[in-house]
């Protein structure tokens, strides 16, 4: 993913300034630079950014599984007057169907007949389960069908509960779907990623809106949504 994040900055005309790869420490980078893309690993992500934050660098995240960390860094952020942009996925596509999502949600929550779960596929390189992308379609749901309280990875009983079901094969950069079923018929949305190069288009051109700003952002503000 920073290979082809690299390769699409340098077709826009930036500068590669510092690349940070396992075993580098991040700390030991004093380069000046408008802005920093973490595509990382869960376990490296936090110290990432709020060194990112201590260096006066806006940074734009990709990286995934922290969820139970967020508000940690944003509180973190806001102190140090940084400036973070973090999302589940860059990908244009995705970011419209994210909204798609909700919007079809509010119509089926007057159709308590349709059960609804999400499906996602991943290549087998993919640590985290779910995808960032599946538990925010997850959010988008719950947030919007007042039958379902919460989401779970696998098989459960609770009724509440909106069903995540993660599939690992090669070679798969990223599918999900967003299923409402009944004993008439079915309803799916899906978005299916041909390659990373539309994560990683997304990631330059926000991180090209994102330098020279302060504070926390979401897609939906660089998106207008």
């Amino acid at each position: 993913m920073g290979k082809t994040i690299e390769t699409i900055a340098l077709n826009h005309g930036h500068e590669i300034v510092g690349r940070i790869d396992v075993g580098d420490r991040l700390a030991d980078f004093n380069q000046p630079a408008d802005v920093a893309i973490e595509f990382t690993q869960p376990e490296a992500v936090v110290n990432n950014l709020k060194t990112c934050i201590d260096k006066g660098i806006p940074v734009v995240c990709g990286t995934t599984g922290w969820v139970q960390h967020q508000q940690d860094v944003e509180a973190y952020c806001r102190a140090k007057n940084g400036t973070l942009l973090h999302s589940s996925n860059f990908s244009l596509g995705v970011n419209v169907f994210f909204k798609l999502n909700e919007f079809l949600a509010r119509i089926m929550n007057r159709y308590p007949q349709y059960y609804v779960s999400i499906d996602e596929t991943h290549h087998t390189q993919k640590k985290d389960a779910p995808s960032g992308t599946a538990i925010s379609l997850a959010q988008g749901v719950i947030k919007n069908l007042e039958r379902k309280k919460e989401w779970v990875l696998g098989a459960t009983e609770k009724p509440d509960a909106l069903v995540i079901t993660s599939f690992r094969v090669d070679p798969a950069p990223g599918t999900h779907v967003v299923k409402y079923q009944s004993t008439i018929d079915d309803l799916e949305i899906t978005h299916t990623a041909h390659s990373r190069e539309g994560f990683a288009v997304g990631a330059v051109l926000v991180a090209e809106w994102l330098a020279g700003k302060k504070g926390i952002y979401t897609m939906d503000d660089f998106l207008r949504l």
